[in-house]
Order: structure tokens, then C-alpha cells, then sequence
């Protein structure tokens, strides 16, 4: 089952060689007050709830006990109930779900989780094979049985395996990162995919927020918790080190100090070319860094502006732009890809060649790069567009690739050595299609594996409609309801937002959504709000910092647009979201709580006025502003949720969901949330996954819980009838 993700707060958005993410108008320099609001803001030391911080405490979890019982009695007695989350059970574990994969050397690899293996597999196959229907697969690590032998709550975070030296060399050593119920914070192991276990003796760092990246094969670059005075006050390492093979970690050499006030470092290596790259990047806010190269054994700073990103193809170094840069007696505009050969660059070149150049409403979304080509995606009035570049005799030379109407397409796989991709194409009553495609044949393409229709899509229409914000901006949002619905206002609606961190929502395919929600009969509004990505950085910076308020008129303006066209009205009309978009809905409620029947708060921030003293929270001071600064307290007071929720005020039903391991977003938030909104004599329900991370789900049973409770509360406060 597909759903939006909860992506604010990684701090890396990508790996500096691959700049695709994770997630306009000029802005504004004045700040706007929440309508109708004047709530008298509570300090921190005057918090009654701060107990509720102490994450794992035994008084804060017995009251996390209390509301689970409260919220899984309401759930065992909604006859929607189980047979959803058996449904939702059903998709996640359905065998017929794609398979997505990696390839190195031969393999293809992929991680899966179905009912028989809850914690997953990481499996191998041939290219041939994977083109079966049913594949042959090798497995490689047992996680299920991993955690067995080490009675350890194992949840799969990813491999980072050692590319050979040339092509058609085998892979051998990785790099694994496993995750104590789900947590960002990583037990990192090498482990030899010829042999299929961990190497005796070989690299192995204990749980931390930490990055790890080969340089050879003896040597690691290190970014990890080296004890006091060695992690950012987000959390996250400070200090890189050059790690040798047979060494102990304390002897590892450091290449590069951060300050404490910094996000996060790091440090990679690279190849093009035939010759390697060492680079460090010091991320000191959330959207602003400086990336270094190693040249003749010392870091050269790479002469870029501070929000721009660099990438390495072949011989060129590719710049992304974030915001007007004018160098080389040009101005590049904000949202810009651009390419110039490195060595020139290096002795002082700064003419570029413009790989995409944005226009108000077509934004670059996402590139990637095979051995001989660059893959752009972009984004035409939220709607996707592929285009493949390929520079020869001097020239970049441009091929459209096709797509399919109603659809959006991601590339979701390429290869160094090979210009062979995979991309995943999908929309939200079209199911997810993989395809495997040659950049030399931008027509052609190969249907590797497809869904099939978790849902009953027939009937149902996908329509694109513009609301008028606050202050005159036109906001998009997409429909997905029955053809010839009656306009009546009785409709279940649901609106899903983000509206965040520059990350965009485009069209998708959840079997979840679907059986859940649409398939029911239920309306899908899903809202491009200012904040987000879909119009560029121009689009994200117009509801950043002073102007965040703008995300929440937004999506109030949706909401309004939504009843005045009679698909919706008050009583039937929910709002959700996670994370960022959990603040989104939950500030949303607060401010306009006549325009909604129901709230779903996920894993949310709501206490602004401390965010940024909890978990990685300093890491956003970029996307809201600093509490601390008396200045940006001013607007941040005048939304946050947790200090203008009022007693005697008339909200929505809201449903907060959260997890105890969730080591980004604090628990904290929803929790105190809950309390305040209790204490205050609203109707809250309240359920924490007592695992899971900032996704709220380790395994495929809760995150069938969870959904299934969702769309059970929405159905229920919406209106809808018990199917």
C-alpha cells in the first residue's frame, strides 16, 4: 500500500551525488495573524505537560496506555474496523505487489515484507528472473531471523554497498543499517553479499544518528555520535572522520569539523570519469550548506551559492539553484540545472550551460543520471514530464519521453555503468506500473511488473481545480470522486496536504486510499499548498518562516473552494496529514474550525514555541523561524497549535497518532496536544504505535492498523454508512 510519506525533517533530502529529493510568487517580508485568533500564549516553564516529554518514563507511558485503551475500544466496537484492516493487511502483504530493486554487478536486490517474513527479506535475482511473474529469488539476510538470534526489534534501514572499480566487477562489501523498532538512530554493520553474512571483525559503529559512506575497500568515511561535544543541537554528527580497516574508531582521522549550531556533516566519495571524488558537505541550516572536494590532499570549498546543490555527471559538475544566482555576468534563475565541464570550473569558468530553466508554472522536480545521460523531471502544472539529455559534439541534445495522461512518472532506478532506468508510473486510479527503459530510446519501454486494481477505480474521476487563497494566489488541488456525483454537499470528503520542506504532491496509487477510502464512496482532495514543491522554490519560500501562515490560508481556501462547489460541506468534510502535515491540519483546525467535521493529525509537530529544543527540531529553524528570537516568536505564537487551542471553542473530532520510537517529530507534541485539548473538554482520540519511527508502523500489521483506524475514525465523524 502507497501512501504520502512523512518526509520534513531528514535531514540529508538526497546523498550530494543524487540531487532528486527525498519533501511561485516573490515572498513576502510581512507576516499574517490567524484569523479570528487571539489566544493567550502559554510559556514553556508554565507547561503543565512537559512530563509528557519524558518519552519512555513510566507515568508519561501509563497515560499513553490509558488513551491507547480508550482508542482501541472505539475501534473494536466500529464495525468498519476489522474487516478494513484486514483488507488493508491483505494489500500490504500481497504477493502481488511490486518488487522494486537495485541492481549491483548481476543482481537485482530488493527488500520485501509479506505475513510470512513481517520483518523482511533482502533477496536477490537475475534480470531474467525478475521478468518472470513469479520469480526466482536468492535471499541474502533473514531480518525475521536476525532479530530472532539477537532478540532485537530489527527494522531494515537500508544498505550502502561498495561499487566495484570498473564494470562487470562483482559487488561485495555493504554497509547495513538496522534500526531498534524504527528509529532513525542506526546500528551500522559490513556485511559480505558473496558469503550472505556480517563480516568477523569487520566495520561495525553502535546505535546512533550517524552516516556512514565507503571510500575503499578499508576505508569508511564517518559521521557518527564520537561521544561529548561531537553531535549538532539537532542531533546529528558534527564531525567526519577517515575510519581504516583494522583500526579502532578512536584512532580514525578527522577530515572535518562542524559547529554545534550546524544540521549535520558528512563526507562521500565519488566516481566519474574514471577518477575519484572526496567530498564533505557541512549542512549549517536546513536548506544551506557548503560542499567541499579534495584537491591535492586539502577541502577546496566549491564556489556556489550556500542554498545551491552540486552533482557530479561525467566530466561536469551540475548545479541546482534555489534562488536567483547571478555570476559570470548572468543571472540563473531560482529552480535551474545547471552544467559546466569541472576542471574548468575549478580554474575559474562560471559560464553555464541551462539544463532546465524554469517558467512560473513548469518547475524542475527531480533529476537522475545514468552513464551517458541525465534524466529531468518536471513538474507542468503538477503534471509530470520526462525528459532525457545526452551531451555529444559540444551539444546537449533533448528527447521527450511520453506520458500517459492522468499519470505521474518518478525514476526510480538508474546505473552508473549503464544507461538502462526504471521508472515507476502511476496515478491515483491508475495502478503503479515498472518499466525498464533505454536513455538512447526514450519511446521505447519495457513493462517489467504491475499492480493490479487493489480497488474498484471504475466510475471514478481524477479532476484538477484552483482555489483562490487569502491573499489572491491561485492554489491547485486534484479531485478524485464518481462521475456524476451529486453536488449536493453530502459527500464524505477527505483533503490531504503537506505543504512543506519544498516537498511536492503529485498524483499516486495506494490500494490503502483506495480500498479505505474511495472505493466507499469517500472524495480524495489532495491540495498543492504553498510550502510545497510543485511550483518550484519559489513555491516553498512564499509559506516559509514569517510567511507560514500562508500554508494554513491555503489549505482553508481549498476547503472553501471545496464546499462552495457543493462536493462537500462542513459536517462531511475531513482534513490529514503527517508531520509538517500534521502542524498543517492541526494549526488548520484551530484557526477555521467551522469548515471542517474531522481532523487525522499524524505524527505531527504542535508545539512550536519548543520544536526546536526536541529531537532534531533546531535542524528546522530554516522552515518555521526561532522561537528564541523575540522577532520570529512573534509570528510563530500566533499559529501554534498547542497555545491557541481554547476552552470553549467548538473543533472537529481529532485523531492524533504518533510512535514512541519516533526519533525525529517528538511524541511530545501530540501527546501534550491531547492533554491540553482534554483538559479543555474537546473530544480527542489518541493512539501511540509503542514502535515505528517517524513512519508510525515497523511491520506491515501496524501500519494496516493504523491506516484502518484512520479512515474507521473518518468514515465515522464524516457521515459515512458501515459497509
Amino acid at each position: 500500500m502507497s501512501a504520502p510519506q512523512h518526509c520534513h525533517p531528514v535531514v540529508l533530502r538526497a546523498a550530494f551525488a543524487c540531487l532528486s529529493v527525498l519533501l511561485m510568487s516573490p515572498m513576502a517580508t510581512t507576516a499574517q495573524s490567524a484569523p479570528g485568533q487571539a489566544g493567550v500564549v502559554q510559556s514553556a516553564t508554565d507547561d503543565p505537560y512537559l512530563w509528557l516529554e519524558d518519552v519512555t518514563g513510566d507515568k508519561a507511558l501509563a497515560w499513553v496506555r490509558e488513551r491507547n485503551a480508550v482508542a482501541e475500544k472505539e475501534f473494536a466496537a466500529d464495525a468498519r474496523y476489522e474487516p478494513l484492516r484486514k483488507d488493508l493487511l491483505s494489500i500490504l502483504d500481497s504477493r502481488d505487489r511490486i518488487p522494486y530493486v537495485t541492481r549491483m554487478g548481476e543482481h537485482y536486490y530488493n527488500f520485501w515484507r509479506d505475513a510470512a517474513n513481517p520483518r523482511g527479506l533482502w533477496r536477490r535475482t537475475s534480470l531474467a528472473e525478475y521478468a518472470k511473474a513469479q520469480p526466482a529469488w536468492e535471499v541474502v539476510l533473514d531480518l525475521d531471523a536476525l532479530a530472532k538470534v539477537e532478540n532485537e526489534n530489527w527494522v531494515w534501514k537500508g544498505a550502502d554497498c561498495l561499487r566495484p572499480e570498473r564494470s562487470g566487477q562483482p559487488y561485495r562489501r555493504c554497509i547495513l543499517a538496522l534500526s531498534r523498532g524504527g528509529a532513525d538512530a542506526t546500528v551500522q554493520r559490513e556485511f559480505d553479499l558473496a558469503d550472505k553474512s556480517f563480516v568477523k571483525d569487520g566495520f561495525a559503529l553502535p546505535e546512533a544518528k550517524q552516516d556512514l559512506n565507503w571510500k575503499d575497500i578499508d576505508t569508511l568515511w564517518v559521521a557518527s555520535d564520537f561521544g561529548p561535544g561531537s553531535m549538532t543541537t539537532s542531533g546529528y554528527p558534527r564531525i567526519v572522520k577517515e575510519w581504516r580497516r583494522g583500526t579502532p574508531l578512536a584512532a580514525a582521522r578527522t577530515v572535518f569539523e562542524g559547529q554545534a549550531g550546524d544540521v549535520s556533516v558528512a563526507a562521500f566519495s565519488e566516481r566519474e570519469s574514471g577518477q575519484r571524488r572526496d567530498w564533505v558537505r557541512r549542512a549549517y541550516a536546513f536548506f544551506d550548506s557548503e560542499h567541499f572536494v579534495e584537491r591535492a590532499g586539502k577541502l577546496v570549498k566549491l564556489d556556489i551559492p550556500s542554498d545551491a546543490t552540486p552533482a557530479s555527471f561525467r566530466n561536469f559538475l551540475l548545479v541546482t539553484t534555489r534562488t536567483p544566482w547571478t555570476v559570470g555576468g548572468r543571472t540563473y534563475p531560482g529552480g535551474a540545472l545547471l552544467a559546466v565541464d569541472f576542471e574548468r570550473f575549478m580554474a575559474g569558468e562560471r559560464r553555464f550551460d541551462v539544463l532546465f530553466e524554469p517558467t512560473t508554472r513548469h518547475v524542475l522536480e527531480e533529476f537522475a543520471t545514468t552513464r551517458d545521460a541525465i534524466l529531468v523531471t518536471s513538474l507542468d502544472n503538477v503534471n509530470a514530464r520526462l525528459t532525457v539529455l545526452r551531451h555529444a559534439d559540444g551539444q546537449w541534445r533533448r528527447s521527450e519521453v511520453p506520458q500517459p495522461a492522468g499519470t505521474h512518472t518518478n525514476v526510480v532506478g538508474t546505473y552508473w555503468d549503464s544507461n538502462a532506468y526504471f521508472t515507476a508510473v502511476q496515478g491515483f486510479t491508475t495502478p503503479t506500473t515498472l518499466q525498464l527503459r533505454q536513455a538512447e530510446e526514450p519511446t521505447q519501454a519495457q513493462t517489467l511488473k504491475a499492480l493490479p486494481a487493489f480497488f474498484d477505480a471504475s466510475g471514478l474521476s481524477v479532476t484538477q481545480h484552483e482555489a483562490t487563497s487569502k491573499d489572491g494566489t491561485r492554489i491547485p488541488y486534484f479531485v478524485v470522486m464518481r462521475s456524476g456525483l451529486k453536488l449536493d454537499g453530502r459527500n464524505p470528503t477527505l483533503i490531504y496536504g503537506y505543504g512543506g520542506f519544498q516537498a511536492s504532491l503529485t498524483p499516486w496509487y495506494s490500494g490503502g486510499f483506495g480500498k479505505g477510502w474511495l472505493e466507499p464512496g469517500g472524495v480524495l482532495v489532495v491540495a498543492n499548498l504553498r510550502g510545497g514543491g510543485e511550483f518550484g522554490p519559489a513555491w516553498h519560500l512564499a509559506a516559509q518562516k514569517a510567511n507560514k501562515q500562508r500554508s494554513w490560508d491555503d489549505l482553508a481556501a481549498v476547503a472553501e473552494d471545496v464546499i462552495k462547489r457543493g462536493i462537500s460541506s462542513p459536517r462531511h468534510l475531513g482534513i490529514m496529514g503527517g508531520s509538517q502535515g500534521g502542524l498543517l491540519v492541526t494549526a488548520t483546525m484551530v484557526q477555521r474550525p467551522e469548515l471542517f467535521g474531522a481532523v487525522v493529525s499524524q505524527v505531527p509537530l504542535v508545539d512550536m514555541l519548543r520544536y526546536h529544543k526536541l529531537l532534531a527540531g533546531a535542524s528546522w529553524v530554516a522552515e518555521y523561524g526561532d522561537p528564541d528570537k523575540a522577532e520570529e516568536r512573534v509570528w510563530i505564537e500566533k499559529y501554534s497549535p498547542y497555545q491557541n487551542v481554547k476552552k470553549g471553542a467548538r473543533y472537529p473530532r481529532i485523531f492524533l497518532y504518533t510512535s514512541t520510537r519516533d526519533d525525529r517529530v517528538h511524541p511530545g507534541h501530540a501527546r501534550k496536544m491531547v492533554a491540553r485539548m482534554s483538559e479543555q473538554g474537546h473530544d480527542v482520540l489518541y493512539f501511540e504505535n509503542i514502535e515505528g519511527g517517524h513512519g508510525a508502523a515497523a511491520n506491515n500489521a501496524q501500519a494496516a492498523r493504523m491506516w484502518a483506524q484512520t479512515f474507521s475514525f473518518l468514515w465515522r465523524e464524516l457521515g459515512g454508512k458501515p459497509q
